[in-house]
């Protein structure tokens, strides 16, 4: 039996993703016809059309999709080969590649880092910050090895291990309290006064869903793109936000005159490792996760 290359089956992958040829070829740095020619190799060797084609466009075929989703598959478990092969099977050495959501990378990059330094010295680590989605997609398409994110979401495919909890603060500033009878109740406070981040960031669907926002006339309009915009809308009085404890503990209140709150029934978000299910490197993530979960506002690691 003659077996496909996996170099053509990678330019397949990424003409897939790309549905340029150009663009594909660029990406992969090999001209347009070693690509084309790359695709032809594998028509011929599985007896079966991948692309229909017209002088100017294409579109995948069925079987072309099927083959690409597949190929993605076998990327993935060639890449964790290779890489077992270069740290000669030790599986505290070698490349890994981590994805971090914003809500929570600014707050643990510095001490993930001098951790794996530390512990680690033959991982030669690498980080990425992204959305949720983001991330998942590259984890599940090989780019990533590990991801460290706010949970609980869906993740078909991968495990999650848990890290710790994260509790959610209100936060308001000073000036404002004074007005206001304590404890707080969120149902009494002025409608579009709640600022949220942006829906891309999974921490506003956790912070809705655990400090019970759900259809709140309270939530504003304008939401934010980060942790720090938020502070700022909470610093300029124009209404109230939710912060992680995680983010609190790292002083993104210093030096401002904002107050943080315990939110409503204790609410909070739950922090985790997400992984492939297939890989073989869970030794090194579960010992990883040893030494990452005291950085969490909340250890609940189960060893």
């Amino acid at each position: 039996m003659k077996w496909p290359n996996l170099k053509h089956l990678h330019y397949l992958v990424v003409l897939h993703q790309e549905q340029h040829f150009h663009r594909a070829a660029k990406h992969c740095h090999v001209s347009q016809s070693t690509l084309s020619t790359a695709v032809q190799n594998l028509e011929e060797l599985f007896g079966a059309q991948l692309l229909e084609r017209d002088h100017k466009n294409f579109v995948f075929t069925p079987f072309g999709i099927e083959l690409v989703e597949r190929s993605k598959a076998l990327l993935v478990d060639a890449h964790e080969l290779m890489d077992f092969a270069q740290s000669a099977g030790n599986w505290q050495a070698g490349n890994l590649k981590i994805g971090v959501i914003p809500t929570i990378a600014p707050f643990i990059f510095e001490g993930l880092i001098n951790t794996v330094k530390q512990h680690l010295p033959d991982i030669r680590l690498q980080l990425q910050e992204d959305t949720t989605a983001n991330l998942l997609t590259q984890l599940n398409e090989g780019g990533l090895d590990l991801l460290i994110l706010a949970l609980p979401i869906d993740t078909p495919g991968c495990k999650q291990l848990i890290l710790g909890h994260d509790p959610f603060h209100l936060i308001a500033h000073n000036d404002l309290l004074k007005t206001k009878n304590q404890p707080l109740n969120v149902s009494d406070l002025p409608k579009q006064s709640i600022f949220l981040l942006q829906q891309e960031h999974c921490m506003t669907g956790h912070a809705v869903s655990a400090c019970g926002l759900q259809h709140s006339e309270q939530v504003s309009t304008l939401a934010a793109s980060s942790l720090y915009t938020l502070v700022q809308l909470a610093n300029s009085k124009l209404g109230y936000t939710f912060m992680p404890e995680l983010a609190i503990h790292n002083n993104i209140l210093l030096n401002t005159p904002l107050v943080a709150m315990p939110a409503e029934d204790k609410a909070y978000r739950e922090i985790g490792m997400v992984w492939r299910s297939g890989t073989t490197r869970v030794r090194l993530f579960r010992y990883l996760a040893e030494l990452v979960a005291p950085l969490m506002p909340m250890n609940t690691l189960i060893r």
